[in-house]
């Protein structure tokens, strides 16, 4: 395995197995986890909040964009939202999700990763359905 990944957790505390699940998916070691709980005010603004959470994961301007990363985010979908934004603006790119889900038939409830969501892979493919024909693309940014 290679260099160990950071899992940013803005949700429920991960367990030892979603750990290992978390590893075996992206084929490398967990080097550490960075949990920031993410408890927001609804009836206050989503986006000054947001950043607050993010800089209390404690990383530099230079780790946002250079470190390992893997992202759990948060259930509340408005605050997920903002917070895949503040996250590309930081980072440069949209982030690898941890998909959570419950394990079929666990009594007591329990929870497993299922898979990685690489964003930044989804918005690049998502891309080609919006080229226009008779259009070149210079570095599929810039049209000609």
């Amino acid at each position: 395995m290679a260099e160990g990944v950071i899992i940013v957790n803005f949700a429920h505390p991960l367990t030892e197995a979603q750990r290992a699940q978390a590893e075996a998916l992206a084929g490398q070691t967990v080097a550490r986890v960075l949990d920031v709980p993410a408890h927001v005010d609804v009836e206050q603004g989503m986006e000054p909040q947001v950043a607050a959470l993010v800089d209390q994961a404690g990383l530099s301007a230079e780790e946002w964009q250079t470190a390992p990363l893997l992202v759990n985010p948060p259930g509340l979908a408005p605050l997920t939202a903002v917070l895949l934004a503040e996250l590309h603006g930081r980072m440069g790119y949209f982030p690898t999700l941890l998909r959570i889900r419950p394990v079929a038939g666990a009594v007591p409830p329990r929870y497993e990763v299922a898979e990685l969501l690489d964003l930044q892979a989804v918005r690049d493919k998502a891309r080609e359905q919006r080229q226009m024909p008779g259009i070149a693309m210079i570095n599929d940014e810039t049209p000609v």
